[in-house]
């Protein structure tokens, strides 16, 4: 019911600013234009994917399955959910986030002909830089790797969002190690069918959010309390490489290094910080070593955004918008992980994240599409949804209702259409 309240409290925060601004920078949806609900073959697909997820979360014999078993299911049905999600685009199906006006592959083509990564790696600190209007080079990097060997066509589209929907399992092993199996196992449902999902699908920030989920699961292992010597070391170090090579994909990433700092306090580690900021510097010296520097990318980004975005979009208004998004993205968890983050152990990850996340909205960033730079912490943000009511309780019951908002909350915003009637 708070969730409800709150959404409805945004659409009509949504409604004064079409209604009141002055200008609000955009012409599309869901601001402007006229609506209608596409219904084709593929409607069907996300329906059928989101009933049978419920179905056997709630069947007394999933509690029973191997743990192993529950994490690469989890992947199998996340990436079912999230591919037939992105079916639902009309503008271009699995293609249309990478060949668009602002899309990578462009910009990929412009960076290097004929496409190679070596080429591409070795020369990163000058034209890829250049093509890339302040983008990181770790896309256009991928890119580079795997257009030689899956194409420009779905078949990109599908390997980038299966790479995507690793998140889904590396965020299930962080939270075992968080909030422990019992809690982690009542979560896969809702983050199989997160309504963020809708972005996932052919998103780069979607490989970040991937990155930084391999990251957090990597951090949180070598926290736990029983590991000591090199295993502890030699994780500790892998997440910070991790984190830096998250930062080439995105330099908003950067900010979930918080949550690892303070699980690090938490668990009374605090040298794995030294350990991972050194691993973290890695790889931006070789970056640097190689003609790409880290600082002036983020500069150049920033000069983009603020040419094109900034002197567009009132401040006020977007700020309010983008908290919008985040709210229905996140659906009613973000309400449930927010009463119960004192009660649990998991705390460093939601406030990392929602660090991240006022931080751009005071930063005065979040002006429309901080939807896909905001992919990579939404895991975390809803991650205490399903912990303890009360510090060492039993974890909370298996949350089949807030699942299937959130499923019908995609599947409503993915199938309506910006109509040109």
């Amino acid at each position: 019911m708070i969730w409800l309240t709150l959404v409805l409290i945004g659409l009509l925060i949504a409604a004064l600013a079409v209604a009141f601004a002055d200008d609000l920078g955009t012409g599309a949806a869901p601001f402007f234009g006229r609506y209608r609900i596409a219904i084709k073959w593929v409607s069907l697909l996300a329906p059928l994917v989101a009933v049978s997820v419920l179905w056997t979360a709630s069947r007394p014999r999933a509690a029973r399955l191997r743990w192993g078993v529950v994490v690469w299911g989890s992947y199998v049905a996340a990436l079912a959910w999230t591919l037939s999600l992105g079916l639902l685009d009309t503008r271009g199906g699995l293609g249309h986030p990478l060949t668009g006006v602002d899309g990578y592959l462009p910009n990929v083509t412009a960076a290097a002909e004929p496409l190679d990564f070596l080429a591409a790696f070795t020369g990163m600190g000058s034209h890829l830089t250049a093509a890339s209007s302040g983008h990181p080079p770790g896309p256009l990097l991928l890119l580079a790797l795997l257009v030689p060997l899956v194409g420009t066509g779905p078949g990109l589209g599908v390997a980038l969002t299966a790479l995507s929907t690793l998140t889904v399992p590396l965020v299930l092993i962080a939270a075992k190690s968080a909030v422990g199996e019992r809690a982690a196992r009542r979560y896969a449902p809702l983050l199989v069918l997160a309504p963020w999902a809708i972005w996932v699908a052919v998103s780069m920030d979607g490989v970040t959010s991937a990155l930084l989920a391999a990251t957090m699961a990597m951090g949180a292992y070598a926290s736990e309390r029983f590991r000591k010597g090199l295993p502890a070391f030699g994780t500790a170090v892998a997440a910070g490489l991790l984190l830096g090579v998250s930062t080439m994909f995105s330099y908003a990433a950067a900010w979930m290094g918080l949550a690892l700092v303070f699980l690090n306090f938490a668990r009374r580690r605090p040298f794995h910080n030294v350990w991972m900021g050194a691993g973290a510097l890695a790889p931006l010296l070789v970056a640097q070593l190689l003609g790409f520097n880290w600082m002036a990318g983020l500069r150049m980004a920033y000069a983009d955004y603020s040419s094109r975005i900034e002197s567009q979009r009132p401040w006020a208004w977007w700020a309010a918008l983008s908290l919008v998004v985040l709210l229905v993205a996140c659906g009613p968890a973000l309400v449930a992980s927010a009463r119960k983050m004192r009660n649990t152990p998991g705390w460093p990850f939601l406030v990392g994240s929602a660090v991240a996340v006022v931080f751009s909205v005071v930063a005065g960033l979040a002006r429309g599409g901080v939807e896909h730079a905001w992919l990579p912490f939404f895991p975390w943000l809803t991650l205490a949804a399903t912990a303890p009511a009360r510090p060492g309780g039993p974890p909370s019951p298996l949350p089949v209702g807030a699942a299937a908002v959130g499923a019908v909350t995609a599947v409503i915003v993915e199938a309506v259409l910006l109509s040109p009637w």
